[in-house]
């Protein structure tokens, strides 16, 4: 299996990231969680490492992929609490820690059939995906459902609407639409503004998503949606 790269590496915010060293990135991380640069970054320089481990223990590219995805977002969760003193004062390293995090991973992981995932590493970068999830995370619940819904299902308001119903929920479908709308809007804000720039061809949120029509000659945010398991 070939080592993937990613076109985030050449983004102008990650090349001017380069002269820092990792402890540097992982305390600029920590102290400024609005921004997305810097684990992309971290991402960017051990992506190689980490998908030359994972790619011997995977039976498929599928499954590489799904594993390498789920590995970055665990990375993703926990160096919000690592502990800096562990690498400056007892001598180990980020690329120690990300090792052992990632031999972890493939140790622990359980993939499902090939049939069964629906990543593609092509359509989010694992980056962007960590951070996409966390901005549907913050809508309201029933918003949050929606969108998954119409986006990552392709169903109708009509449809949405009779399976809420269903479910003892009474929202018609121009109240569905309604809260698609609403939910596209607060997704998009609720993105780092350095993510949107690097994943999505500098779409500022002055810019309203239109998601009838590619935007900036990029479909991200709508593409990741649809490509992305979050249950």
């Amino acid at each position: 299996m070939p080592i993937p790269t990613f076109p985030e590496a050449d983004h102008p915010i990650i090349k001017s990231l380069f002269h820092y060293n990792d402890q540097e990135l992982l305390t600029l991380y920590q102290r400024y969680p609005d921004a997305g640069q810097y684990f992309v970054a971290l991402f960017c320089r051990y992506s190689p490492m980490v998908y030359t481990l994972i790619q011997h223990a995977a039976k498929s590219p599928v499954q590489a992929d799904y594993l390498f995805a789920l590995i970055w977002r665990h990375v993703f969760h926990e160096l919000v609490g690592v502990d800096l003193r562990a690498f400056s004062d007892g001598g180990g390293t980020f690329q120690g820690w990300l090792l052992a995090v990632t031999a972890s991973g493939i140790n622990d992981a359980e993939l499902p059939p090939v049939e069964e995932i629906h990543y593609n590493l092509k359509a989010a970068s694992p980056p962007f995906w960590c951070y996409l999830d966390r901005a549907l995370a913050q809508l309201p619940a029933a918003t949050r459902l929606m969108v998954l819904m119409a986006q990552t299902f392709h169903w109708s308001e009509t449809r949405i609407s009779a399976y809420l119903q269903a479910e003892g929920e009474d929202v018609p479908p121009e109240e569905v639409k309604r809260h698609l709308q609403e939910g596209y809007r607060l997704l998009e804000n609720n993105l780092p503004d350095d993510i949107r720039e690097i994943y999505m061809c500098g779409h500022s949120k002055q810019e309203p998503v239109q998601f009838d029509r590619p935007f900036n000659g990029s479909n991200a945010l709508e593409d990741s949606l649809k490509e992305l398991e979050f249950f």
